[in-house]
């Protein structure tokens, strides 16, 4: 399996197809596995490389907590060690903050920018809905059943009950793969260091000068698609794209309306 020095620690990483470089940015607690049904649709179309974070997978987990702007300095690290870009970057959920701080501080390396199913942080961005906090944060039951309820709120209405295929295939992954408690805390900070005012993405945006899409499922109770306008307002040049029929996990409940809506606008 591919690993390489950058930033100071040993990264796991992949890379399918060919052409423009397109980045994916996994969320909180999930490895480069987040993107299997995704990637190989936009692999067709450009080089797509995805990787595990600081703190997850195959890539090394220092001591925590982290920040936006240390992980975002890591995927810089990481395409210059592979000397690839500019790129295409999308950064899902806590992966969008990485890209947040990546294009405010690594502009020479972007070419767009795609926050998917993520907010700027601070006072004003949409909290997760009480229905979803309900349920993320049960520990009265035990590990599957509560990763099992997880995945009902995370995903459209429906979708668990229709596709137990691809639900069977994931709890099948996540018990191959326990989460990695330190390393889960240490990515946990990097949204927990982002509540405040001074600390938020929100009056920073404004300086993000490559073009930008917002993707969001439309049934996203643990980031509410509202962030999508309230991202929209501050970033210059930016289009928002709603994906109907899903919800925050998006890249695994619909790959091919995920796919359509990146391939359209990165190319």
């Amino acid at each position: 399996m591919p690993k390489i020095e950058a930033n100071g620690i040993e990264m796991y990483y992949e890379i399918r197809g060919s052409g423009t470089p397109l980045v994916l940015i996994s969320g909180l607690g999930y490895p480069a596995w987040q993107w299997h049904r995704l990637a190989p649709l936009l692999a067709e179309r450009f080089q797509v490389i995805t990787y595990d974070n600081r703190g997850v997978g195959q890539t090394e987990k220092p001591a925590g907590p982290y920040t936006a702007s240390l992980l975002a300095a890591d995927l810089a690290g990481l395409l210059t060690a592979l000397r690839s870009g500019p790129a295409i970057v999308l950064g899902h959920s806590m992966g969008g903050f990485i890209a947040q701080a990546f294009a405010l501080e690594h502009p020479a390396l972007l070419g767009k920018l795609i926050l998917a199913s993520t907010n700027f942080g601070g006072p004003r961005h949409v909290p997760v809905t009480l229905e979803a906090l309900k349920v993320l944060s049960d520990v009265s039951s035990d590990p599957l059943t509560r990763f099992k309820n997880g995945l009902v709120v995370s995903t459209a209405p429906g979708f668990v009950e229709k596709h137990p295929e691809i639900i069977q295939a994931w709890l099948e992954w996540r018990l191959a793969n326990p989460v990695d408690v330190p390393g889960y805390q240490s990515q946990l900070a990097i949204g927990l260091g982002l509540l405040s005012e001074e600390t938020s993405f929100e009056s920073l945006l404004k300086h993000i000068s490559a073009p930008t899409m917002i993707l969001f499922g439309a049934h996203d109770l643990v980031v509410p698609p509202a962030n999508a306008g309230l991202l929209a307002q501050q970033i210059p040049d930016c289009e928002v794209v709603i994906l109907r029929n899903a919800g925050h996990f998006f890249p695994i409940e619909a790959p091919e309306s995920a796919a359509k809506a990146i391939i359209q606008f990165a190319s």
